[in-house]
């Protein structure tokens, strides 16, 4: 009677944190894309008027860099602390300090107001967005991945993952029909604004359901015996350097694909024949298309395993980011919205499906939150937080062709291609208290 108890009401258990997790990352990634559009369709002109439109995109597209570049300090403080007293109590701080950074930024001055203590102010909440967003990602996708049940971490996995599409999805959406109802001009003045503001309800909400979730008991068990370690993220980069260097490799194809077709696209159609509209549109398109796609990649790596999708992903991202070129220089929206949606749902998601049950499953649960999250934060930054800005310097060196940056993402891939190749097959292994 006492066996079998347990093991009944685990399945509602694992559903209500897969479906917490979703929710909760949801919101997170509502705040940080919502700077991602911002920063490609109306930073440029209110926080760095007075210099020329090229250097304006890279102004813009240097601060959204800035948030990368705190995720990888996010990791390590919420490693060591979710590695040490639960993932829950961390989740809810990253929760908490994403919502005020993002609420701030909607009261922000403009350059015109303020001058440069404007842009000033814009990097630094941009930095406290990287560091709730560093903190974010590692807990939800473990306490999803130690909750499942055997056989499918991938699937449970991938709630967290689907974060990603919905928070786009939405902070898209927010922005797309503030912009059509306030118009172009109001917009511009104080519509913008709006979608930030939103997020103070987002963060109440929650809240709620975060504060009702439990850490796995494959943690507590650690935990109570007192095998926690003093310091994980030390102890993790020497016993499991290998685990660390590949889980940043395997981020290197996918978040760049990611962020290029979402973020950079949306200021390299602005300057086309097409306008960023349809940008917006195919990101809405494909964002509602990756609440299906994400689990369903996710669902064949259980099957598979996680290895087969990845490297399918990873080699169908350079086919995907030269379509959409090919369909950008056609101005063409049907071209332009299928080549993102091909890219993002197909190729990116076949990565991102998979990637937070095999980043978990790869290291030790003592160390888990530390190596996962290192690993997916510093592949971000090296990766997908210089990627619009150095594709935006490649394009004025290719003298407005975008081949060079097809170049430099299909270097991002072969890293990710020999990282899938050299990790561990995990899809079968128990995820017990040693690995």
């Amino acid at each position: 009677m006492t066996l079998t108890a347990p093991r009944s009401a685990a399945k509602p258990t694992a559903r209500t944190v897969a479906l917490g997790s979703a929710v909760g990352t949801t919101i997170e990634w509502y705040d940080f894309y919502l700077y991602a559009t911002a920063a490609a369709l109306v930073f440029k002109p209110l926080f760095f008027p007075n210099i020329s439109s090229t250097a304006g995109t890279l102004a813009s597209f240097a601060t959204y860099a800035a948030g990368f570049g705190a995720r990888p300090l996010g990791a390590l403080i919420s490693g060591h602390y979710g590695d040490r007293l639960g993932r829950k109590a961390v989740l809810v701080a990253a929760l908490v300090g994403m919502g005020l950074s993002t609420f701030a930024i909607g009261l922000l001055p403009t350059y015109a107001q303020v001058g440069l203590l404007a842009p000033a102010l814009l990097v630094s909440l941009r930095l406290l967005q990287g560091l709730a967003v560093g903190a974010e990602w590692g807990g939800a996708a473990l306490l999803s991945v130690e909750h499942a049940p055997a056989g499918r971490r991938g699937l449970f996995g991938s709630f967290t993952q689907l974060g990603s599409p919905a928070g786009m999805l939405l902070s898209t959406g927010v922005f797309y029909a503030t912009r059509t109802i306030t118009g172009p001009d109001a917009f511009l003045s104080y519509g913008w604004r709006i979608p930030f503001l939103l997020s103070a309800v987002l963060v109440v909400i929650g809240l709620v359901i975060r504060l009702r979730i439990t850490d796995a008991e494959v943690f507590t068990r650690v935990r109570d015996r007192g095998e926690v370690v003093r310091l994980p993220v030390l102890e993790v980069l020497r016993t499991q350097p290998r685990n660390v260097l590949i889980t940043t490799g395997l981020r290197f194809s996918q978040i760049a694909l990611f962020v290029l077709l979402t973020t950079y696209s949306l200021t390299y159609l602005a300057d086309s024949e097409a306008g960023s509209q349809v940008g917006l549109t195919a990101v809405l398109i494909a964002s509602a298309i990756g609440l299906i796609s994400t689990p369903a990649w996710a669902m064949l790596s259980d099957r598979v395993g996680r290895r087969p999708p990845y490297l399918f992903g990873a080699m169908a991202g350079v086919v995907a980011l030269t379509l959409f070129f090919v369909a950008a220089g056609t101005g063409s929206h049907v071209a332009i919205v299928l080549s993102m949606v091909f890219g993002i749902n197909i190729a990116h998601d076949a990565m991102y499906g998979p990637q937070a049950a095999w980043f978990g499953e790869l290291f030790d649960t003592r160390v888990r939150y530390s190596g996962a999250s290192l690993g997916y934060q510093i592949g971000a930054v090296l990766s997908g937080g210089f990627a619009p800005l150095i594709a935006a310097a490649l394009l004025v060196a290719g003298g407005g062709s975008p081949w060079l940056i097809v170049g430099y993402f299909a270097v991002l891939t072969a890293i990710t291609l020999t990282s899938a190749y050299f990790a561990r097959e995990t899809h079968r292994d128990e995820i017990g208290d040693a690995r």
